[in-house]
């Protein structure tokens, strides 16, 4: 029985690592052969290959940068390519119970195998690709495929139980409406920036190739917008490089990248946009409201699930891109988790208390 195990979570973490690297590997060969090649030695879109197969599992790289070979480093990574990675591990690890029937006892050994595996190949591909320029970072590697795969195993083999209270289920429907108005406003910022935003691609001039290839990654750049967004609603703002910061109030920016998304930031200051904090704290009524109809736990535990699930979001969302000047792009983790729990907290605050001084006038005014 342990061998049938063995074999088949071998198989299906090798068959999950392949789901994503193969497409990779026939993106970067056709970038490669398009563009030409003064060596002609395939060993270089191999490479790239792996280097983008872990970027999508969020392994950030050490860089030497030419010509002065500066120490650098990126980890600004497509928080959209983390899909990849969990949709193979998820298909993977289905069809590992599948075939042992989605027996009890073979599920724990299912996982903790397809784990040593899978994170065994990560490490190996972040190993065996790194060059003296480029460095994938050895111990993001097996760690964050472990996260991934642990990620992609929840619900599978378990139990469903009917009418029972998720806190998961009330932070994932609170966070998945707050990021889809802030996906609208995003829109509609690109909208009013298209110009700004085909100059930026004009300035890349990525051909016809490297045009879908740069559709594509903005695509998978989008959710690091749309959290970017969120933390401008929200208030704290984000940067776009070393001691930059866009927000409602402050409009500290020198230069940008030559990114086509972010042609849609504000180009100056908008006190009013603050506002749009109390969508915030509506949620912590919601919160309020929905909980506690069970018990005051349930508030608790919605209420830091929903304040981790934010800061774990902001963190792949933000990083670095390359150089120093743009050592930190995106929203700050910890500026926006306390934004948030502060908001929240007004919401809670006033959704137990408004009830109660309302009931406690209508007892006035009937004497």
């Amino acid at each position: 029985m342990f061998q049938r195990v063995l074999w088949v979570s071998l198989t299906q973490a090798l068959r999950s690592v392949a789901l994503v690297l193969l497409p990779t590997a026939f993106i970067s060969l056709l970038a490669w052969a398009t563009a030409g090649s003064s060596s002609g030695d395939t060993t270089d879109p191999m490479r790239v290959a792996a280097w983008m197969w872990l970027g999508a599992h969020h392994v950030p790289f050490h860089l030497v940068l030419p010509p002065a070979g500066l120490p650098g480093l990126f980890s600004y990574l497509p928080l959209g390519a983390l899909a990849f990675p969990l949709l193979a591990v998820r298909s993977g690890l289905l069809r590992a119970f599948d075939r042992c029937d989605f027996n009890p006892r073979s599920l724990r050994s299912i996982r903790i195998l397809f784990v040593f595996f899978y994170s065994g190949s990560t490490a190996l591909l972040a190993w065996a690709s790194a060059t003296h320029s480029v460095r994938p970072n050895l111990y993001f590697a097996p760690v964050n495929s472990v996260l991934i795969v642990l990620l992609a195993s929840v619900g599978i083999g378990a139990s469903r139980k009917k009418n029972l209270f998720s806190p998961t289920r009330t932070t994932i429907r609170l966070l998945a409406i707050a990021l889809g108005i802030s996906s609208v406003v995003l829109g509609v910022s690109m909208f009013l920036h298209l110009k700004t935003i085909e100059d930026l691609t004009l300035v890349l001039q990525p051909g016809l190739l490297g045009g879908v290839l740069l559709f594509g990654l903005m695509i998978l750049y989008i959710p690091n917008a749309v959290l970017a967004t969120f933390a401008y609603l929200v208030g704290p703002g984000f940067a776009v490089g070393a001691h930059t910061l866009v927000s409602a109030t402050t409009h500290r920016v020198l230069e940008i990248p030559a990114l086509p998304l972010l042609g849609a930031l504000p180009t100056g200051k908008h006190p009013l946009v603050l506002l749009s904090a109390l969508m915030v704290v509506v949620g912590g009524m919601i919160m309020y409201s929905v909980t506690t109809l069970h018990n005051f736990t349930s508030l608790v535990k919605t209420y830091f699930f929903t304040l981790v699930a934010v800061c774990v979001l902001t963190v792949l969302s933000s990083g670095s891109l390359l150089t120093r000047s743009l050592g930190s792009v995106g929203p700050s983790p910890w500026r926006v988790t306390a934004y948030v729990a502060v908001e929240l907290s007004v919401g809670i605050f006033l959704a137990w208390t408004v009830p109660m001084l309302t009931g406690s006038l209508r007892d006035k005014i009937a004497r």
